[in-house]
């Protein structure tokens, strides 16, 4: 799957929880770039065009990737939160374990852009520092395995439930204002 960033989803603001899914695609795509290129160069030096994959999923997760994880931590848990009774406990305790992993995802990618950008910058990395951006990257894959199959699978359908169509265009306009896009 060709992906760039910059690129049209296939869901507007208007659909917020189909554009998180979307978003949770570009996640899977740029992940196995980042999984596929450590893996093939180890710690030699990047060709052109795996150099231009490389830094391009990396800068995917400086900047888009943030903005997901405040769309949800800012904009759809605290409704999924406020629309609490005592039939949404699990949903709660699913949304406290998503606010964990992204924790954790924040850390492991610190790492990854770390190690990625040095690499870029001094076009070959040490053995171990090879090791260690495969090891994080691959500890992303499996958080994010995860990550995403319980909301793909399980949170946004809730949230579709659960939430009123007031809700989801507050959490489509706020995720506008995010990346300073006007919301149809």
């Amino acid at each position: 799957m060709l992906l760039k960033i910059g690129r049209r989803p296939d869901h507007g603001f208007d659909e917020p929880l189909g554009l998180l899914g979307d978003c949770h695609r570009r996640i899977e795509h740029f992940l196995a770039v980042l999984i596929s290129i450590s893996n093939r160069f180890g710690s030699d030096t990047l060709d052109v065009k795996s150099r231009e994959q490389f830094e391009t999923a990396l800068q995917y997760f400086s900047t888009a990737a943030p903005r997901h994880t405040a769309d949800e931590e800012e904009s759809l848990f605290p409704r999924l939160a406020a629309a609490f009774d005592a039939n949404l406990q699990k949903t709660l305790e699913i949304v406290r374990r998503l606010e964990r992993d992204h924790a954790d995802a924040t850390e492991l990618h610190a790492v990854v852009d770390r190690l990625g950008r040095q690499w870029l910058e001094a076009g070959a990395l040490s053995a171990g520092d090879a090791l260690s951006l495969r090891e994080a990257v691959e500890q992303l894959d499996s958080l994010y395995k995860a990550h995403i199959a319980i909301e793909d699978q399980y949170l946004f359908p809730a949230a579709a439930d659960i939430l009123s169509g007031d809700d989801l265009r507050d959490i489509g306009q706020e995720m506008a204002r995010r990346r300073s896009v006007p919301a149809r």
